[in-house]
């Protein structure tokens, strides 16, 4: 037998394999971006799925499919690893959004620079919370907890065998309902300090109708969130490794509904 022909139904299992961590790839918030080129993802995510194969072989179908079984399959996967990246994603959305009111309120509005990872317009204070937030990602080594799921998600959750019918729905909008919670958890010392600034410069104005409030309150809002963020950026750690442990847990909940 020639060493180099692979059977039929372990070179389907493979591409199942592929499906799922390529997708799940794509949707992770530090591999989507532009700035990583589309031959490097594919080559980390060809790479991952040969070197994870063994561990998820024996989860795998151990006979040939037909083409539309193996269609079928291959879309079911898909789906799976988007569910996960979007989830992983939740995170740094909520991160962003909490920022990009921060610096609404702190005088940056008209201030949008693009973003890679999103490739939209973002706004000044929402990109650097994306930049630390990804540095933090990598530093904490959060996306090894990702291949940890990855095999995981086989043992739960074999080819083929995904209901969307479950609980898995209300786990993914609750999951999304958590975002703006965290949100706001993030942003709240920073805006309860510049509404009070606000409320100040107000009462000045009509005190000293003669002082420009206006101009006032860009220098002394934009230095007193800095302040704020310079304080609090110190626990920004804490909260993205216990998100993401909450994001595991979730994970788990999601495959065993599914």
């Amino acid at each position: 037998m020639d060493p180099l022909l692979i059977p039929i139904e372990q070179f389907q299992n493979f591409l199942i394999c592929l499906a799922r961590v390529m997708a799940i790839f794509s949707a992770l918030p530090v591999f989507r971006g532009r700035q990583i080129p589309p031959q490097v993802k594919v080559g980390i995510g060809f790479g991952t799925a040969l070197i994870l194969f063994p561990l998820m072989a024996p989860y795998t179908p151990p006979f040939a499919l037909t083409f539309p079984e193996f269609a079928l399959i291959i879309v079911n996967e898909v789906l799976i690893g988007m569910l996960l990246g979007l989830a992983a994603r939740l995170v740094f959305t909520a991160i962003s959004f909490a920022y990009t009111v921060i610096g609404f309120q702190m005088g940056f509005a008209a201030a949008n620079i693009f973003d890679p990872q999103t490739t939209q317009q973002l706004s000044l204070m929402s990109q650097f919370a994306n930049v630390i937030a990804i540095l933090i990602f990598l530093s904490l080594d959060i996306h090894h907890l990702f291949f940890h799921v990855m095999v995981d998600s086989y043992r739960l959750l074999p080819p083929g065998m995904i209901n969307l019918s479950g609980d898995a729905v209300p786990i993914v909008l609750e999951m999304t309902a958590h975002m703006f919670v965290l949100a706001v958890q993030i942003s709240a010392p920073v805006l309860a300090i510049l509404i009070t600034s606000n409320m100040v410069l107000g009462l000045l104005a009509r005190v000293f109708p003669q002082l420009n409030v206006f101009m006032l309150s860009f220098p002394v809002n934009i230095g007193l969130a800095l302040f704020i963020i310079g304080l609090t950026i110190h626990v920004m750690p804490a909260i993205i490794s216990r998100e993401f442990d909450t994001v595991i847990e979730n994970f788990i909940r999601i495959f065993q509904a599914l």
